[in-house]
């Protein structure tokens, strides 16, 4: 990793041989006391909250890398920014090649990949190391609106489009595999935790199961009254939440046998709005919050059991369009439509 970058004004260089001024040292008791003045830290980051920016357009996308020393964002600037996590959170790499707005990033399960949708109707698959392309999945006749890598088992993807179609890629491969034709356009997918599904919401309000095995839609729930812009597997892969334009959150028991009635719980207090963004929904790794993107400029994080708005977090100035939860640390990432990306301490 590159070496933080220190802020000349934080570290003033004191020239060989001048004494350094008295009022630098401080007590182990008045340093007690400074200290005590803020609320406590409960991360590694270099300040409770630290502002990303250098993107040129709104910002609808971003992710921790599974290692969580690094993250990556996109947006309508067609750019995917590469930063570091700690120190002074530079951006250290930039991966070019989209020539549309990017919609969704992903990362592979172990980090060394990172696949990204985007409105010039092709996915691109990059080494996360490198910044090489390593392949640009080609097929959709629209924008692509989503895309989601296996969590395990061989290099598949999904992808979901306004084509209408949700694709499924082997990226060994140089077409889709298979393809499963929906009415109306798909706006987000992922795979259920064997990768023997895909999963999809779109404008027709309905969550769609379809079987890879029997290549045909198995199921589909019903409970959302407008377009479901987000999707997210829970990490036991037992549950599904989702983000709709009806300004709930929803969460969906999608284990094999579970009754008919699958919504299990509803979550209220973040918004869509006339702009119509793709919002995101998040997992915490452990499962007990969950976050959702939001167009009244907030980060929403709830309690999965009680259902009740654990932060509701101020500082963009535009739409909240993706929150990711950190691999490790109780940190999370906010990416929104004012170009800007904070990463925040949570208790």
């Amino acid at each position: 990793m590159i070496e933080p970058k220190k802020r000349v004004a934080e570290m003033a260089v004191v020239p060989a041989g001048v004494k350094r001024p008295r009022t630098e040292l401080v007590s182990a008791a008045q340093s007690q006391q400074l200290s005590a003045m803020g609320p406590p830290r409960s991360s590694s980051l270099q300040a409770p909250i630290m502002l990303l920016s250098g993107h040129e357009g709104e910002v609808y996308c971003c992710k921790f890398h599974p290692n969580g020393a690094t993250l990556a964002s996109s947006g309508y600037d067609r750019l995917i920014l590469l930063w570091n996590v700690y120190g002074e959170c530079e951006n250290y790499a930039t991966l070019k090649g989209h020539s549309g707005a990017v919609m969704e990033l992903h990362y592979n399960t172990d980090g060394s990949l990172l696949f990204s949708a985007s409105t010039d109707k092709t996915v691109c698959v990059w080494d996360s190391e490198t910044g090489e392309r390593v392949k640009r999945l080609k097929g959709h006749t629209s924008f692509v609106n989503s895309c989601f890598p296996a969590r395990r088992g061989p290099q598949l993807a999904c992808t979901g489009s306004d084509d209408g179609t949700v694709k499924l890629w082997d990226i060994r491969k140089k077409a889709s595999v298979h393809t499963f034709q929906n009415t109306y356009q798909v706006l987000s997918v992922t795979f259920n935790d064997t990768s023997d599904q895909i999963i999809s919401g779109g404008i027709d309000n309905d969550i769609k199961v379809w079987d890879l095995r029997q290549n045909k839609l198995i199921y589909s729930m019903q409970g959302h009254g407008d377009s479901v812009t987000g999707l997210s597997l829970s990490v036991d892969g037992s549950y599904l939440l989702s983000n709709s334009m009806d300004n709930s959150v929803r969460v969906w028991d999608i284990r094999p046998f579970a009754p008919k009635e699958r919504c299990v719980k509803i979550f209220q207090g973040n918004v869509h709005n006339f702009e119509k963004n793709l919002l995101r929904c998040s997992w915490s790794p452990d499962g007990s919050k969950i976050a959702a993107g939001s167009a009244d400029r907030f980060v929403y994080i709830w309690d999965t059991t009680t259902r009740r708005i654990l932060y509701k977090l101020p500082g963009h100035a535009g739409s909240v369009n993706e929150v990711a939860f950190h691999p490790d640390e109780p940190i999370v990432l906010s990416g929104s439509s004012d170009k800007r990306l904070y990463i925040g301490e949570i208790q």
